[in-house]
């Protein structure tokens, strides 16, 4: 019984004396594009899967052998930047118009990912890993 409470008055005297050493708190200013930037990279990424969405974007992708389940996969796994790189073309291409461009835009981002490894989307490709 001794031995019991030697050992929770030893474990108490340990826990209060690293209770009470000072801990430091770090305070900054944090910027608005810091505080924006999660709710920018789904605007970007909602964008692309709007594009990826419309008729004509998915038959050009049938066209050239491509679904469009790898090509929102292959979406969700860009990084902020990438996604944003992308919205930002979707957006510049006129409304009617250019979808070829940014069908081998997309071709040329899924090709690079398909020989870096990371997915396997076409044939052709063989991963560098």
């Amino acid at each position: 019984m001794k031995s019991i409470k030697k050992l929770i008055s030893s474990s108490l005297i340990v826990c209060l004396t690293a209770a009470s050493l000072p801990f430091g708190a770090q305070a900054r200013i944090v910027s608005t594009e810091e505080v924006t930037a999660p709710a920018a990279a789904s605007v970007s990424r909602d964008t692309v899967n709007r594009f990826l969405a419309r008729d004509d974007v998915r038959q050009a992708m049938q066209g050239q052998g491509l679904s469009i389940e790898a090509a929102t996969q292959r979406v969700a796994a860009m990084s902020d930047a990438e996604v944003a790189q992308l919205a930002g073309r979707v957006e510049q291409a006129p409304a009617g118009g250019d979808v070829l461009g940014l069908m081998f835009t997309v071709f040329i981002v899924l090709l690079v990912t398909d020989i870096l490894g990371l997915t396997k989307v076409f044939p052709f490709t063989r991963s560098v890993r």
